[in-house]
């Protein structure tokens, strides 16, 4: 690998760090606040520091051709991802939706193919497709031989935030990490401000300190400086190349999980992270080429389709 990928992989690697504690700090907060208002509610939190960051640094708005590209990015990342993630964690345990959300990344490398006009080696998709196929044995086999409401919500999760990833990787090349998650936050934010409003106005309940903080995390962290790093690995490593780091996150989230929440995570839990770390260490080491520019943007193809 180059300085410039090595680069984009140590992004990647640290943002994924720091996405491991969100499945964890999302099942704390959903015990006392909705998961519709805790995965819509993040995001509008996330949009404030972004909108003040953008007009700190008076930033020009994006063109209507990235106004477009960051539509997707706020429908997949910013919308869907979190609000399924949070009805996930109503029945699954954290430790069991990291394995689901490890799928993420061979969803990521398909759409770079389609939309970042990326080209990774046989042995790369043999790699991603071995590591994806441990990740859905080991959900069936944790719910009896069926998928869970829980799981389905982790699946819906993963597809959409895959999409938001990818075109936020692409765009990451033209505006930089940075903008793209500020600008997506605060164009979704018009959307979020009536149902965040009215899901706040009809909370009833205490809410301890703990989901606060987990809630904080979320949004600060997770939704927001987070994808500030992940968006600029992906433009630095490529967008297939850095995803594969995500695979990482099921361990981290694991071990998160145990050591400080207590969940208890079973010896085949941890044999099955680690054949998909496996999978991953042999995905990185091959290569990805770069197919001819496509004319045709992201947002176009799924306008057409």
């Amino acid at each position: 690998m180059s300085p410039r990928e090595i680069q984009g992989m140590l992004l990647g690697l640290l943002s994924v760090i720091l996405f491991s504690i969100t499945l964890p700090m999302t099942r704390i907060t959903i015990m006392e606040i909705h998961p519709l208002l805790n995965g819509l509610g993040r995001s509008f939190i996330a949009a404030i520091p972004a909108a003040i960051l953008l007009a700190w640094r008076r930033e020009k708005w994006p063109t209507k051709q990235q106004m477009k590209g960051l539509a997707v990015v706020a429908l997949g990342a910013i919308i869907v991802f979190p609000v399924c993630t949070a009805w996930a964690m109503r029945t699954l345990p954290a430790s069991h939706g990291a394995i689901v959300n490890g799928l993420q990344p061979l969803c990521v490398a398909i759409y770079a193919v389609w939309f970042a006009r990326e080209k990774p080696s046989r042995t790369f998709w043999l790699c991603s497709i071995i590591g994806s196929t441990l990740i859905i044995t080991y959900a069936m086999r944790a719910s009896g031989g069926t998928l869970m409401a829980g799981d389905i919500f982790m699946l819906i999760a993963v597809v959409f935030g895959a999409l938001g990833y990818t075109e936020g990787g692409r765009l990451a090349k033209q505006m930089g990490g940075w903008r793209v998650i500020c600008w997506a936050l605060v164009i979704s934010a018009p959307v979020l401000v009536i149902p965040v409003t009215l899901l706040a106005w009809h909370h009833t309940g205490p809410i301890s300190l703990k989901s606060w903080l987990a809630f904080g995390y979320a949004a600060l962290i997770s939704q927001f400086f987070g994808l500030f790093i992940w968006y600029a690995g992906l433009a630095l490593g490529g967008i297939a190349r850095v995803s594969q780091v995500q695979q990482l996150q099921v361990f981290f989230t694991l071990a998160f999980s145990t050591c400080f929440f207590g969940e208890e995570v079973g010896s085949d839990t941890w044999l099955f992270a680690a054949a998909v770390v496996f999978m991953l260490a042999l995905s990185s080491r091959t290569r990805i080429a770069a197919l001819p520019p496509s004319s045709i943007t992201p947002a176009q193809k799924i306008a057409h389709n």
